[in-house]
């Protein structure tokens, strides 16, 4: 076998492998519930905008982060073994991809609005230029709870059906 065609196989064995699957099915699937929401919420969406939410925009019903991280937990404890090295690692993974879906980025968008707010303000009273820097919107617990129960699910779908 030439090293192309064996580059090849080794890449399509990647594309199927279940782990790879769980992650970036739950990842997209959290992707297009959180737009389908966004969709029905607001009746007025063009197609840019919802590709735009739908490849870029943060936060929102479900947490794709969310279920993309525990997908691949999941998956890998029924891979490998909660004993493994490996779960233990995607353990911690998620739980600091969690907590930072929660809290750090959530925190982080508050700030933003507020120095956004600060900077209109004084721009409108100084005349002077002000650029706002991207509000980057946090999940509430119930999102990241919702992405968690999807990445479960899917994973076990990987692994059983």
């Amino acid at each position: 076998m030439n090293t192309s065609s064996g580059n090849l196989a080794a890449f399509i064995s990647f594309l199927q492998n279940p782990l790879f699957l769980s992650g970036l099915t739950s990842f997209v699937f959290a992707q297009f519930i959180k737009v389908a929401i966004a969709a029905a919420v607001k009746t007025r969406r063009n197609r840019k905008e919802l590709l735009e939410a739908f490849f870029w925009r943060t936060g929102g019903m479900p947490s794709s982060h969310a279920a993309a991280v525990s997908a691949l937990t999941v998956a890998i404890a029924i891979k490998e073994g909660i004993n493994s090295d490996m779960f233990i690692f995607a353990l911690f993974f998620s739980m600091i991809v969690l907590r930072d879906a929660v809290g750090v980025r959530h925190s982080s968008g508050i700030q933003a609005k507020t120095l956004n707010t600060l900077g209109r303000i004084l721009s409108e009273r100084f005349q002077i230029e002000y650029h706002p820097v991207k509000e980057v919107q946090g999940h509430k617990p119930l999102e990241v709870i919702v992405g968690c129960f999807i990445g479960f699910f899917i994973a076990a779908a990987y692994a059983y059906l």
